[in-house]
């Protein structure tokens, strides 16, 4: 897995390419508890993701949670495979999602 991040002001950018499982899953922990009080809006881009397990979901939900009731959090370019896995667990109907557009 590979982690870009940008930011931008008070916005954070990370584009997650790779594998989100159990062996990557602590490199996106520890970014996100780098994550100062002061970003307030935080967006994946996972138009490079192949893959995400449970580790990454629970990863997703702690971004999430992490951004709430701040501006916000997004999840950008999702494959239809990826997304398949938001839309089984219900976090489709929580989280902001766009999907990749072919």
């Amino acid at each position: 897995m590979e982690i870009v991040k940008k930011t931008e002001e008070n916005k954070v950018t990370m584009e997650i390419s790779g594998w989100l499982d159990t062996r990557t899953a602590p490199e996106l922990e520890t970014e996100l508890k780098a994550l100062g009080d002061d970003v307030t809006s935080l967006v994946f881009d996972f138009a490079g993701l192949e893959y995400i397990s449970s580790a990454g979901l629970r990863l997703v939900i702690v971004a999430y949670k992490k951004m709430a009731g701040k501006d916000g959090f997004k999840i950008l370019n999702v494959s239809d495979e990826v997304f398949d896995v938001f839309s089984l667990t219900g976090l489709d109907q929580k989280i902001d999602i766009e999907k990749r557009s072919n």
